[in-house]
């Protein structure tokens, strides 16, 4: 049987879900009889049944299974958490054959469902596309492995460097980028800013320009200089301060004490226990160039005006990185980097 063919499909299915099972990854799941698909799922949100579940359950002929092979980007489950172990049910239907895109690094997984599989006499196949598996749960393994989000730094920058013109807020984007960023804040699990970007441009944060989730929205304001009726402080979406004056939870506001010194190592580790997964950094020049500087990131994303010559304002950050891939959109181009 063609494994990888079928756990691609696994893998297209899961990104379906992207932005919308957080803290939980995305997880695709094909049901195979002779060479056929008979069912097919991926987890559409935390809470709500797993992959393997919702293939199962699209299945018609129910007495195929047991002869059936099932295939999931992701190690099934071997423990109760808002759902039952996956792994449970696979063994209670009798399948003879599983095949795992990649393990899982979550402390209560990690390898147990496949050894639960085995100890069942079920043959487990594993390893099958694993770098592309683990690639579309980029996310979810950064966070339990490095125990930080997944940083993606953004910004928008003119033909010749430049942030704005004159230091005041200058539309650089398109329309379609614009659409565009609005698409990936969606499927990011958070967006943060610093306090400077939130009082020159009142930003929502949202994704106001497409239907979709807003992510969750991180402002670093040590000293809570901007006012509580900028938007950052609507109802529109969850939203973390991080000062050096308080703790605690206000309606959708928490508010997180931490210091000056250090505080990119605080941050990381209060998003790790905020069960933040990735965050868009879109703060401005000093803020994105701080994580620039420790090399605190995963993926810079750079948006273009080609045409758009502002000649003096703020300077883009400083980044030498090898550049992955180019995407045009009329006169702009989204330039991709990986760290």
């Amino acid at each position: 049987m063609n494994h990888e063919f079928y756990i691609r499909r696994c893998i297209e299915l899961a990104k379906k879900a992207l932005g919308n099972t957080y803290p939980n990854p995305v997880v695709g799941s094909v049901i195979v009889h002779e060479g056929k698909i008979i069912g097919e799922g991926y987890h559409e949100k935390a809470g709500a049944p797993h992959a393997e579940i919702n293939a199962i359950n699209s299945v018609k002929s129910a007495e195929l299974l047991k002869d059936a092979t099932i295939y999931v980007s992701l190690e099934p489950c071997s423990h109760y958490g808002k759902t039952p172990p996956c792994a449970n049910k696979i063994i209670e239907l009798g399948f003879k054959k599983v095949v795992i895109g990649t393990l899982d690094s979550h402390e209560k997984v990690n390898g147990q469902g496949k050894k639960l599989l085995k100890n069942a006499g079920i043959e487990v196949i594993s390893d099958i596309l694993e770098k592309e598996c683990q690639d579309s749960n980029k996310r979810f393994f950064t966070y339990h492995q490095k125990k930080r989000p997944y940083l993606i730094l953004k910004w928008a920058q003119s033909a010749d460097g430049f942030l704005d013109r004159d230091f005041k807020p200058t539309q650089i984007g398109n329309p379609l980028t614009k659409q565009f960023v609005h698409l990936l804040r969606s499927q990011e699990h958070a967006i943060l800013v610093g306090t400077t970007t939130a009082l020159i441009d009142n930003p929502s944060l949202t994704t106001r320009e497409i239907v979709g989730r807003n992510p969750v929205r991180i402002l670093i304001d040590f000293d809570l200089k901007v006012p509580q009726n900028f938007n950052l402080y609507n109802n529109e979406a969850r939203t973390i301060i991080f000062n050096i004056y308080k703790d605690g939870t206000e309606s959708n506001i928490t508010f997180i004490k931490i210091t000056k010194e250090n505080f990119l190592d605080q941050l990381m580790m209060n998003l790790y226990k905020q069960q933040i997964q990735s965050v868009i950094i879109e703060g401005g020049c000093n803020t994105l160039q701080q994580f620039i500087d420790q090399n605190l990131w995963d993926e810079a994303i750079v948006i273009k005006n080609e045409t758009l010559f502002l000649r003096n304002g703020t300077k883009a950050p400083e980044f030498e990185n090898e550049l992955v891939e180019v995407k045009k959109f009329r006169d702009n181009s989204i330039q991709f980097y990986k760290n």
